[in-house]
């Protein structure tokens, strides 16, 4: 690659550095924790639990709703960079301001969460959809898999320096943890917004044929995404792979969200908890790279196969697991793997879909991840309910749970045998040739 293109390419990937620190030492490490225990003090913790799990709910439902539309409207207008911006500026003041909170303000931290967690997810629409004008023709997995790389060392940087600050706040001159917790949200929002400049400068938007603004940036929006909804029916191979991408993703990200939940449920420690997840973080690293060549080797398809295999080992060995050591070997397993399928799907679907209308066709495919992790908890309330009904002790029905998700990877790995992605490339050539309004 010429220099000009490799800037582009790292400028790129820093952003997954930049916003992965919201992931890590916020929504998985600290929020949780200081939410139920700073904000919502003295109150019942099925209350505190309740009203974190409707805020994640809600931010989830705004990006799904809005995603498609969004990506068709940035479309129109050429205008990803600058929703980029708008998003990731709304989820750093909103990771920052959570260091202002002060104890028993749960509502305005829930609100500050929501703006931080929906700039968080809504960037990213428009970060993936960059994707295609950045990498080179044919090096699209492994510029993706750079990203997830990237992600997965700078939010585990970060958060491994957060944790050491709360372990021994003295030592970083605060006068405790609550403190050290505090600082850490603010160091979010510094670190997000440092790493983000380079994309903002280096990355050059693929120019279209979308000039509209304002209300005719809105309205054209609107019309090109009912004109998708129509397309998308008709191109075979895209509704196959994001069909089976919503139902191995749901796996996915069920595990990643009830690991915690489940570690506790079998007696480990929070602490525990935290180095399983560093665990995932800093294995993640490489193994995303080493992925995303295994994806230029053998293919896209081929590598998600194995992932996907990975993943249903993973979820029948977790219901046997009864040592703190099985744990972390757990915890490295899901790293050797969750970074691979997620950015060589990416990369995978960046391939198939038409490149002039990157935005508003990564709006529907964020649009299923934010729908993702529905199937796969409901999956493991219903067995675990089961399992109790049928007589079985309490850990012994949360342990049949897990194998549930199995399902999930088994038929999403079914579907994506289906999908040929020469096929999905000559459809959006098609679609390209045939002049299709934009």
């Amino acid at each position: 690659m010429e220099l000009s293109r490799k800037k582009a390419v790292v400028s790129w990937a820093l952003y997954d550095w930049a916003n992965s620190a919201f992931a890590t030492t916020v929504i998985a490490g600290f929020f949780p924790i200081f939410f139920k225990q700073y904000w919502s003090a003295g109150v019942d913790a099925a209350v505190s639990t309740a009203r974190l799990g409707l805020a994640n709910s809600l931010a989830g439902l705004a990006i799904a709703v809005s995603a498609p539309v969004l990506g068709a409207m940035a479309d129109k207008g050429n205008s990803r960079k600058r929703f980029l911006l708008f998003f990731a500026l709304a989820g750093i003041i909103g990771a920052s301001a959570l260091s202002l909170a002060p104890p028993g303000a749960w509502v305005p931290a829930i609100w500050l969460y929501l703006l931080a967690s929906i700039g968080f997810a809504g960037g990213n629409v428009f970060y993936d959809s960059l994707l295609p004008g950045v990498a080179p023709k044919n090096r699209e997995h492994f510029v993706s898999a750079l990203g997830f790389s990237l992600g997965y060392l700078g939010g585990g940087i970060l958060f491994a320096l957060n944790v050491w600050m709360t372990l021994d706040p003295s030592l970083f001159g605060f006068d405790d943890q609550t403190g050290a917790i505090r600082f850490s949200f603010l160091s979010v929002g510094i670190w997000w917004a440092l790493f983000s400049v380079p994309l903002f400068l280096f990355v050059r938007e693929r120019s279209g044929a979308g000039t509209a603004r304002g209300a005719d940036m809105i309205l054209g929006g609107f019309r090109r995404l009912r004109q998708t909804f129509g397309e998308i029916r008709h191109m075979r191979t895209i509704l196959i792979f994001l069909c089976a991408y919503w139902l191995y993703i749901d796996g996915v990200d069920t595990i990643i969200r009830m690991a915690v939940d489940y570690g506790l449920s079998l007696g480990f420690k929070a602490s525990d908890l935290i180095l399983a997840l560093l665990i995932t973080q800093f294995v993640g690293f490489p193994c995303a790279v080493a992925f995303g060549f295994l994806g230029q080797k053998v293919g896209a398809k081929k590598a998600i196969l194995a992932a996907i295999g990975m993943y249903l080992f993973i979820s029948v060995w977790a219901a046997f697991i009864q040592s703190r050591t099985e744990f972390y070997i757990l915890a490295g397993l899901i790293g050797l793997v969750q970074g691979g399928i997620q950015s060589l799907s990416r990369s995978f679907y960046a391939r198939i879909i038409p490149r002039d209308r990157s935005a508003e066709y990564f709006g529907f495919y964020n649009m299923l991840g934010k729908f993702a992790a529905i199937i796969g908890p409901l999956l493991i309330g219903v067995t675990a309910l089961l399992g109790r009904s049928a007589g079985l002790g309490g850990q012994l029905a949360t342990r049949l749970s897990i194998v549930s998700i199995a399902l999930l990877f088994i038929l999403g790995g079914i579907l994506l045998l289906f999908v040929n992605e020469h096929e999905g490339r000559r459809e959006a050539e098609q679609l390209r040739s045939e002049g299709r309004p934009s």
